[in-house]
């Protein structure tokens, strides 16, 4: 009898700690809830960009994800920024709510190099926690385009395009994982 009780036990167990969260379809989600592998916990982000002073797009997003994404980021290629805001629980279906709408942060003294076309020799003032200079050149309509700016650790961790020291992100790069991140930007035609 205890093996029986001891083979549901495994066979249940799992189930019974595994964390349902509410999901979105901006996520890739095909249904309105997850069940978040282990060590995740929900989120709900709200991710808002901007080109130059005007508001271009405004998400929320729902679904699971690992402690460290848990924190307000944003990345500042001049032209274009991005502000993400994070909410993270872990309760059944904690997820409901939106995020908050990301509040701008003040600049922290970093400066980048950032690009207008072809040309990157613009210096940009980095916000917040915006502490390594990115660098990269993407693909778009066909044509190469140079990407340079400010974003935070979170953002540079296994890539190879970041650096840490003012104006460090002056030499030509090739395209990389972090522009992945931006795919809403790129799909909106914003960088073209």
């Amino acid at each position: 009898m205890h093996l029986i009780a001891l083979i549901f036990g495994i066979v249940l167990l799992p189930k019974a700690l595994s964390l349902e969260c509410q999901c979105s379809q901006s996520s890739g989600c095909t249904n309105s809830t997850i069940e978040c592998p282990s060590g995740q916990r929900c989120i709900s982000e709200r991710h808002v960009s901007y080109s130059g002073a005007s508001k271009v797009s405004d998400v929320n997003m729902k679904g699971c994800a690992l402690p460290q994404r848990c924190v307000d980021r944003s990345m500042n290629f001049g032209l274009v920024q991005t502000w993400i805001s994070s909410s993270c629980c872990t309760t059944k279906l904690c997820n409901t709510q939106n995020a908050p709408e990301p509040v701008e942060s003040a600049s922290n003294g970093k400066k980048c190099f950032s690009c207008d076309g072809q040309t990157c020799t613009s210096t940009l003032a980095c916000k917040g926690n915006q502490d390594y200079c990115y660098s990269a050149s993407v693909s778009v309509d066909g044509q190469i385009v140079p990407v340079r700016g400010c974003v935070p650790l979170q953002m540079c961790q296994g890539q190879s395009n970041c650096c840490q020291g003012d104006l460090c992100n002056s030499a030509s790069s090739t395209s990389a994982g972090l522009l992945l991140l931006m795919a809403p930007l790129l799909s909106l035609g914003m960088l073209s």
